[in-house]
């Protein structure tokens, strides 16, 4: 049902200042239901940290996972702006457009806006 899929958070990212993010796409084993989530924090030193964390927590949920990209987010809580920018080496450019959708979702007060700007 769509209880499990409820339960699993929109967005999970740090409240404040510069870190990596990834785009993850959750998907049901045979197709079905399927969702967009954005993962970020500063305590991942590389963008596939956040996917080894992240993973795990979702096939307990009985979620297929695969990263659709990764890069940056400057998250200014005090301006409410957040600004998601460059890629990720390993998981290659996220659709920063897609993930500023669903940040809006999360942060409706706030001005998002993203770039392909490297830094």
């Amino acid at each position: 049902g769509g209880s499990a899929m409820a339960a699993v958070r929109d967005v999970e990212i740090d409240p404040e200042g510069t870190f990596k993010y990834i785009l993850v796409r959750l998907q049901r084993p045979g197709g079905g239901e399927e969702r967009d989530i954005v993962r970020g924090t500063k305590a991942a030193e590389f963008h596939n940290h956040i996917f080894e964390k992240v993973n795990p927590e979702m096939e307990k949920l009985g979620y297929e996972c695969k990263c659709l990209g990764g890069g940056k987010i400057e998250h200014n809580s005090k301006d409410k702006k957040i600004r998601v920018f460059g890629l990720s080496t390993g998981y290659g450019k996220a659709d920063h457009s897609v993930t500023v959708e669903i940040l809006k979702k999360e942060y409706r007060d706030y001005e998002i806006t993203w770039s392909d700007d490297k830094k």
